[in-house]
């Protein structure tokens, strides 16, 4: 055999070898894309994958009514709330909104209009979240209401980015948020800390509105923003109850969030 045909032979041999399992030594095909398995050899458990495929399904909502963030995931999803990932997920939604923004044919009549909800979409809760387990802890309504209170909440840059652009493009900015009338004060103050200055309309929950569903009462509210001549040509929230409904709006953007679901 001469040495062209034996360095083939040895190339050969190689790619034999990586293409065996190691765990048990069948043969595999070779994958169309490398894959991290649900399992390593002889089937231990790789961590974090599990919670991966949770929060995947959390976000697409296929996994619904859920209470809590499993015991298991709450360091998981601490760690995707404060890294860089949940920054940029949340860049990509809105990086997509404000090219959509910019590509509207606007008639510039004050009636095109864009709904934001408030936590976990122009506001952050996760200095309190942080101390409570990142939903992983059953929710605590006086803790909550105590921290909106503080008025501490930070903005959420990829959406105050958002926020600027639609102001600079004279688009009424609407806030729509589940919290109660009672907090208008303070929610007011910590908006405008958190550079929200000027919107046409700032939405809570009202006495009639307690009880309601949150896809019903913010479908409602949309609507009597449409019977008051308002366009909403835009519409984004972190939950699936903030952008689903009736009155929807021309489209709507989800923002992430593993920490709590609100139907």
């Amino acid at each position: 055999m001469g040495r062209p045909s034996q360095l083939l032979f040895l190339f050969f041999i190689v790619v034999l070898i990586n293409i065996v399992d190691r765990c048990n030594g069948a043969l595999l095909p070779l994958p169309m894309h490398l894959l991290r398995p649900q399992t390593g050899c002889h089937g231990h458990k790789i961590d974090g994958v599990s919670c991966l495929s949770w929060r995947f399904a959390v976000e697409t909502n296929n996994l619904r009514n859920w209470k809590t963030v499993p015991a298991e995931c709450e360091d998981y999803v601490g760690n995707y709330m404060l890294g860089h990932l949940y920054r940029q997920d949340s860049k990509a939604v809105t990086d997509q909104a404000i090219l959509y923004a910019k590509s509207l044919n606007l008639t510039g009549d004050g009636k095109e209009t864009w709904v934001f909800d408030v936590d976990e979409t122009v506001l952050s809760n996760l200095p309190h979240y942080s101390q409570h387990g990142f939903g992983a802890k059953p929710y605590d309504s006086v803790a909550f209401n105590a921290w909106v209170e503080t008025g501490k909440a930070p903005r959420l840059p990829e959406s105050h980015n958002l926020y600027v652009t639609l102001r600079s493009l004279k688009i009424k900015v609407v806030f729509l948020t589940g919290r109660p009338e009672s907090q208008r004060e303070v929610s007011e103050a910590n908006l405008r800390r958190a550079g929200y200055n000027k919107w046409e309309k700032l939405i809570l929950r009202g006495e009639k509105d307690v009880g309601k569903l949150a896809v019903v009462y913010k479908s409602e509210k949309r609507r009597e923003l449409e019977k008051q001549g308002y366009k909403i040509i835009g519409n984004i929230g972190d939950q699936w109850s903030d952008i689903l409904g009736n009155s929807t709006g021309s489209r709507t953007f989800k923002l992430p969030d593993p920490m709590y679901y609100l139907s």
